[in-house]
């Protein structure tokens, strides 16, 4: 597929700036229709083939060509984005924030829409030993409990014969950032509290830069698979994954999905431009379907491998039901 992104800025009612612009292929398309927010799906280029693939399946319906913008937020920009009205739809990551969003009624519509899955990365030369680390079931709480305890060692002790542990932090109320802090919670730690554990590296930057510098750096972090798969060669030569999130049917409820599973859903904005509003509820439909936004994540591929997962199968098939 040829580059569709365009920059036309001054096209867009909203104050913000898009990130990138796509028209499908219709370089005579001129008008913004539906504004999307999102981070990390976005920088892995999954927004702009959504884009760019609903565009075409609607042109196809009989629709004049018209552009879809992306406009790069983490999950607390991005609802902050669609509570204001600056944009028409979030894309997002943390199911307490969405629900909250769903209350305040500042979304009037959440759907499931794929699967990302966090992981643990950190130095080939595994300075905290995870690898050693077999137990299955608890396993990434004692990795994380691992790197709190030899993090507090080094700092006490700095070793001479290995590099000490380190632990990178978005620290940025992303929800990788909010995830890893809850993982920290529930092993009983709060390394960013005052006065905050010297090991914890407060780095606020978005997820490709933020596993760039772990690799750098030769520390540990929270990222997730789609980065990880956009991130260049000599990023993830000096690192190796330690734990990933798991898929499972069963996570459709969302009560008891892996602790690494990263699931996004898509939220359509009550202040969404009441000109393309219809416009934006259309591609909510698409995202969900089966042969819409769901075959293009299937399809969506990095060096040759699929960076997420569809919804869960029953998710889908409640959305199909309601929509009957």
């Amino acid at each position: 597929m040829p580059d569709t992104a365009v920059v036309l800025p001054e096209v867009s009612a909203s104050a913000l700036t898009p990130k990138a612009v796509y028209n499908g292929g219709y370089a005579n398309a001129t008008e913004i229709c539906v504004r999307v927010a999102n981070g990390g799906a976005g920088q892995a280029g999954l927004i702009g083939n959504w884009a760019d693939a609903y565009i075409q399946y609607r042109v196809s319906q009989g629709s004049q060509p018209f552009l879809v913008a992306w406009y790069l937020g983490d999950t607390t920009e991005s609802l902050a984005f669609l509570a204001e009205g600056e944009v028409d739809i979030a894309v997002t990551y943390n199911k307490a924030a969405e629900d909250q969003a769903m209350r305040s009624k500042s979304a009037i519509r959440r759907e499931y829409a794929f699967r990302d899955h966090f992981l643990l990365a950190g130095p080939t030369s595994d300075p905290a030993g995870l690898d050693n680390i077999t137990d299955n079931e608890d396993r990434v709480l004692l990795m994380f409990n691992q790197i709190v305890s030899m993090g507090n060692k080094d700092i006490l002790t700095p070793p001479t014969d290995r590099s000490a542990v380190r632990f990178l932090s978005r620290y940025d109320k992303s929800a990788t950032n909010i995830k890893e802090s809850q993982i920290f919670c529930e092993i009983g730690q709060v390394p960013w509290a005052y006065a905050y554990s010297k090991w914890y590296h407060q780095y606020p930057r978005f997820p490709l830069e933020a596993l760039s510098a772990a690799s750098l750096l030769a520390e540990y972090t929270l990222s997730d698979h789609g980065i990880w798969l956009s991130s260049p060669a000599n990023v993830k030569s000096n690192m190796k994954i330690y734990a990933i999130g798991l898929d499972s049917d069963s996570d459709a409820d969302e009560t008891n999905p892996d602790i690494l599973l990263n699931p996004a859903h898509i939220l359509l904005g009550a202040r969404a431009d009441e000109k393309f509003k219809e416009e934006c509820q259309h591609f909510m439909d698409w995202v969900v379907s089966p042969d819409g936004g769901q075959k293009v994540i299937r399809e969506f591929k990095k060096e040759g491998e699929v960076l997420y997962s569809e919804a869960p199968k029953a998710a889908q098939r409640k959305i199909q039901q309601r929509q009957k």
